[in-house]
């Protein structure tokens, strides 16, 4: 074996499971100058193995956003047990970071590449006064809602759909490429800004008195922006801003302003990633 070779199998992938209270963080992405939650773990991880990789995560949340099982991955040396790196990061972390489960995996496994499924939750709070405990998370809604559009509404998401509508920006160079072919007249082979939707639909958690709201989507993958701009937009028929009807219509327009307003950061969270078969535990060197 080379000595290049040799170096290369002393690496080992892991596997992070953390949860966290994004109020005071500019996001998942690492940042100059301002704190982020893979900015946060690089610099434990360094703090504690003397390693710095940067951690690849199953997607980027946006500032303000929560996370109650995001899942990381990156390549580290030193020979820690996943118990003891675990408890070593959760001492040097802040509080509203933990993490709640480190394992090594094998090698082909990435937080973002190998997911095959991400669900979200968004929680809304109809209350007038809204409890302090729960201000930095839920969007507090008070005021007339009709919950039977709100449900057809999310139902209307399901299945095969260009999300383009409800995306905050161009998710990249391919959605320009897009553009010129539909000026061309050409029908393009792939829209980056299709995405399917298992399970979409909202329910009410009484315990708090039957005020808070909760919205549950499960997809293959999500745009910048996509659930917040979902929600704005069921609210407005919500409201009757708009009608249910109108949501097929939006979809087919492809143009963000078509659509509702993007709700707030606050209730957002990440709440698991699914991998299937490809999540294995590494074989014992």
């Amino acid at each position: 074996m080379t000595d290049s070779a040799q170096a290369e199998s002393v690496f080992r992938t892991w596997k992070l499971a953390l949860a966290y209270d994004g109020t005071d963080f500019h996001g998942w992405q690492a940042q100059p100058g301002k704190p982020t939650i893979q900015g946060e773990l690089q610099a434990a991880l360094g703090r504690v193995t003397g390693e710095a990789p940067l951690p690849q995560g199953s997607g980027r949340t946006d500032a303000g956003v929560h996370a109650l099982a995001q899942v990381a991955s990156f390549a580290l040396q030193a020979p820690i047990p996943p118990e003891n790196l675990q408890r070593a990061l959760n001492r040097t972390l802040p509080e509203s970071i933990r993490i709640a489960e480190a394992k090594t995996v094998r090698s082909t496994f990435h937080a973002r590449h190998s997911a095959i499924a991400k669900t979200y939750e968004y929680r809304i709070f109809r209350g007038q006064i809204c409890p302090p405990f729960l201000a930095r998370y839920v969007y507090a809604c008070p005021g007339p809602i009709d919950l039977e559009a709100l449900a057809e509404s999310a139902r209307v998401f399901v299945g095969e759909h260009d999300f383009q509508s409800f995306a905050a920006t161009d998710p990249d160079l391919t959605t320009r490429e897009l553009a010129a072919a539909e000026n061309s007249g050409s029908e393009p082979a792939f829209r980056p800004t299709i995405r399917t939707i298992f399970s979409s639909g909202w329910e009410q958690d009484y315990s708090q008195a039957g005020n808070l709201l909760i919205y549950r989507v499960r997809g293959n993958g999500f745009l910048h922006h996509m659930v917040r701009n979902l929600v704005g937009t069921m609210l407005d028929a919500a409201r009757g801003h708009l009608r249910v009807q109108d949501l097929s219509a939006i979809l087919a327009a492809r143009s963000r302003p078509a659509a509702g307003p993007t709700a707030p950061a606050r209730g957002l969270f990440l709440l698991s990633v699914d991998y299937g078969a490809v999540d294995g535990a590494a074989p014992e060197n």
